[in-house]
């Protein structure tokens, strides 16, 4: 495939080829209001001349808005794209073919893939992209917002069949946790894939993310249970740390001095206060600590 790169058209300003033309149009009424008889054959070919040169000069014009690119070509050779608006002139005859710079959003469908855990899952995403090289977006694809849509559609299959739906783990990315993450890598696959077409990413993210609804109540659970296993060892964790901070304290300050019994005993009192869901009711021991 020839790589085509984009180059500026040659063009002048329309007023100006506009004006020579207006004369040219001029003369030639002129010419052919006034002639005598006697030059009546110098004069009709010198008007024909000035017609047909205004003629042949009128197709070079052009009109563009902003935002707006126009692609040529002259008996199939690219010779040029112009971005300026405005009106101008070129090289007349030639094949022209607007290309819009416009910025686009493209909202994909909801598409079902499986996750990294097999799991199947409903996702879509948001692609706001705009043509940078309107040579590349003309001639090396067929239709490249066609391709733009697939292309995008096919990096976000891939991308979410790399990475779990949810995950509890620190060290590991989800789909859900790491949202800027995810739309970071999103935005690098679907620039790879559409750098042939010269079109530039501006953001990519995801607008929608599920379970598919015949797993929907089933993950659910599961993800109530995941969160309930998580949060409980976080408790015990942190109550552990609790007891061993609370026996070393006492040990330093000497305030009481526990056998190995009496330990094991007040850990089990204070891991069922710490780690219970229910408020703890404590008994208080009026008496000795031995009796």
């Amino acid at each position: 495939m020839i790589n085509i790169q984009e180059k500026k058209v040659p063009q002048i300003s329309g007023w100006a080829i506009l004006v020579f033309v207006i004369i040219l149009f001029a003369v030639a009424f002129s010419i052919f209001i006034k002639g005598e008889p006697k030059d009546i054959d110098i004069s009709l070919i010198a008007g024909v001349a000035c017609v047909l040169v205004a003629a042949l000069t009128i197709p070079g014009f052009f009109v563009l808005h902003p935002n707006e690119a126009m692609v040529f070509t002259f008996v199939g050779r690219y010779i040029g794209s112009a971005r300026q608006a405005g009106f101008f002139w070129t090289i007349p005859f030639c094949a022209r073919r607007k290309v819009s710079l416009r910025i686009y959003n493209l909202i994909s469908e909801k598409i079902k893939v499986n996750d990294a855990c097999g799991n199947p899952i409903e996702i879509a995403a948001v692609i706001v992209w705009h043509v940078v090289d309107t040579a590349k977006a003309s001639f090396n694809v067929e239709n490249y917002k066609n391709f733009v849509a697939i292309q995008s559609e096919t990096a976000l299959r891939q991308l979410a069949s790399h990475y779990p739906y949810d995950s509890h783990e620190k060290e590991q990315e989800s789909l859900r946790t790491n949202g800027d993450d995810i739309a970071a890598k999103l935005r690098e696959q679907v620039e790879k894939r559409l750098l042939v077409t010269g079109v530039n990413i501006v953001e990519a993210r995801l607008m929608h993310l599920a379970y598919s609804p015949e797993i929907a109540q089933v993950m659910l659970r599961r993800q109530q249970a995941e969160a309930i296993i998580a949060a409980r060892r976080q408790i015990v964790d942190g109550a552990v740390g609790m007891v061993d901070m609370a026996l070393k304290s006492l040990e330093l300050t000497g305030i009481v001095h526990l056998d190995e019994d009496k330990k094991a005993a007040m850990v089990n009192n204070l891991l069922v206060a710490l780690v219970s869901e229910n408020e703890a009711t404590p008994i208080i021991n009026t008496g000795t600590l031995y009796t």
